[in-house]
């Protein structure tokens, strides 16, 4: 108790509304960045996959989304584990059996299955329709914070999530050019991954307030890996044999898609709370939209422009500081008091 009093005092003296409002903005621009790779990432594999890029190119054949979702995370921890061991040694993926434990399942529960059931979804259903059920993650994040008393259901929280969702909704197309195509197995995968989606922004931040972010990374991408070494053997794909070229595809989506993303995304995690965080995520779709505008001449609805302005809107809202007491009441929560 002493500790805890010790601590809420110093959130008094030193978190103050300055201190708080710039760990907002440097939380904010991490996730933003986040978005922003996976906007983009958006984009280009749609183009990809439907053959709009690369259209006069027979260099790169469709991949199959099992295996682009299986190499960008193998490829990612590939990539980062031996830099994180070269820049701090092996004492810098030292981590207790427990903690290690705790990646692996946001790895494999978390990030594997948000990308399996997302992909289910645009398989058994549209587009627009995985998108808009994969954006409710705010939803059961805030839902599942004032269930467990973490946060309360204050009117700004409240409204930016139900501004994201709703600006998400009409940012795609939804009232006019969205195509909805209701399937049952596809529209419970869609909920089923933002389910994952709340779960690791929920679960991770539990973990990045204990344990360095490139350690967090590095075994999150290794339970991942080895989950989809049982799901898809290697044996398997090299029964594919994939050109060089399509290697280096992968290796570069991988980059892209994964590692950068979610180094920023973890980033964010460490200074704002997950309603925030997942909020914010929410303009990866407005940045996949604006991304198709620029560079696949996808025409924007007067709607869709809407929708943008009002999850921006929402984005920015959840970060403003709240009040004093209601900052205390989180720390206060968040010591088990």
């Amino acid at each position: 108790m002493a500790d805890s009093g010790r601590v809420i005092r110093e959130v008094r003296e030193t978190r103050t509304a300055p201190a708080l409002h710039r760990h907002a903005i440097r939380g904010y621009l991490c996730i933003a960045a986040a978005a922003f790779c996976w906007g983009g990432v958006a984009s280009v594999g749609r183009a990809l996959f439907t053959g709009r890029l690369f259209a006069n190119s027979h260099a790169l054949r469709p991949l199959d989304p099992l295996i682009i979702t299986q190499t960008r995370v193998s490829f990612s921890f590939l990539i980062l584990a031996p830099v994180v061991l070269w820049l701090g040694g092996r004492s810098a993926l030292a981590m207790s059996r427990k903690d290690v434990l705790r990646c692996f399942v946001m790895g494999t529960a978390g990030m594997s299955a948000a990308n399996f059931f997302y992909y289910t979804a645009l398989a058994k259903t549209s587009v627009a329709t995985a998108i808009i059920l994969f954006y409710t993650a705010p939803v059961w994040v805030l839902l599942y914070l004032l269930a467990r008393g973490q946060q309360s259901a204050t009117v700004r929280r409240v409204g930016a999530v139900a501004a994201a969702v709703v600006g998400c909704g009409l940012a795609i197309g939804l009232g006019g050019t969205a195509h909805l195509r209701l399937n049952g197995l596809g529209v419970a995968a869609g909920l089923l991954g933002a389910c994952a989606f709340a779960f690791y922004n929920v679960y991770g931040r539990g973990i990045l307030t204990q344990v360095e972010r490139w350690r967090v990374l590095v075994y999150a991408f290794l339970g991942a890996t080895l989950f989809w070494m049982i799901v898809n053997p290697p044996w398997s794909i090299a029964a594919a044999h994939y050109s060089a070229r399509q290697w280096a595809f992968m290796v570069m989506f991988a980059v892209i898609s994964v590692l950068l993303p979610f180094s920023f995304y973890f980033a964010g995690l460490q200074y704002l709370d997950a309603t925030r965080a997942v909020v914010t995520s929410c303009l990866q779709p407005v940045f996949a939209i604006l991304f198709a505008a620029a560079f696949i001449a996808e025409t924007v609805h007067w709607l869709q422009a809407v929708g943008i302005t009002i999850v921006l809107a929402a984005s920015v809202a959840i970060q403003l500081p709240e009040k004093s007491g209601e900052v205390l009441s989180d720390v206060r929560l968040s010591l088990g008091e």
